[in-house]
């Protein structure tokens, strides 16, 4: 894989959010992006058991760019990727973590390509609520981020505007190093974790 960036797109004033990723698409298009699918990348958020340790939490992330892997990003940081069996054995967990179905959230959109990039243009939902755009850009050719930042800044600022100045918070500490999936993961994580604090409609 190459390196992924991954931004909030402004709803303008006055739009609402699918007039919002219509102009996204418009825009994508213009510039020769041809639409190849579409993605999801959902999370669903656990809990300890209170006779353990309520405090303990698990978010497991599922990516249709990864079908087989299950994603499991501890409250400490921690990422472990496994086999889809995974998600099979947290249920038989029930009795030490529980799920928070209420907190579930999901980025899901059409996918696009431009050359050497794959774009994907994400509706992030709780439950049944729109809370926003995430939009992932991806640089096929590289591996090192600081390799290709500027590149992939060009190329979001003229479809996103001015809104992309710098990577992500994440992003900004891996400048360096060879990106793997686990860095998308916890970029998306990220955006999740705003999302779930925010209050309804805020970001």
């Amino acid at each position: 894989m190459g390196v992924v960036s991954i931004h909030l797109f402004p709803i303008p004033e006055g739009k609402s959010g699918q007039q919002a990723a219509e102009i996204l698409q418009k825009r994508l298009e213009t510039i020769g992006a041809v639409k190849t699918g579409t993605f999801c990348v959902e999370c669903e958020m656990y809990y300890a058991a209170t006779h353990i340790n309520s405090n303990r939490i698990v978010n497991i992330i599922h990516d249709s760019e990864h079908p087989v892997t299950t994603f499991a990003l501890l409250d400490t940081g921690t990422c472990l990727m496994a086999d889809s069996q995974f998600d099979m054995l947290m249920l038989k967990m029930a009795g030490i973590y529980m799920p928070k179905k209420a907190l579930k959230i999901e980025s899901k959109g059409p996918r696009y390509e431009v050359h050497d990039f794959v774009i994907k243009l994400g509706s992030v939902s709780i439950g049944p609520s729109f809370r926003g755009i995430l939009v992932e850009v991806e640089y096929t050719p590289c591996a090192i981020p600081l390799s290709c930042w500027d590149l992939m800044r060009e190329l979001m600022q003229g479809f996103m505007g001015n809104s992309v100045q710098c990577p992500s918070q994440y992003l900004q500490g891996k400048m360096n190093e060879i990106y793997n999936p686990v860095d998308t993961v916890q970029q998306y994580m990220e955006h999740f974790n705003a999302f779930r604090r925010a209050p309804s409609g805020v970001r």
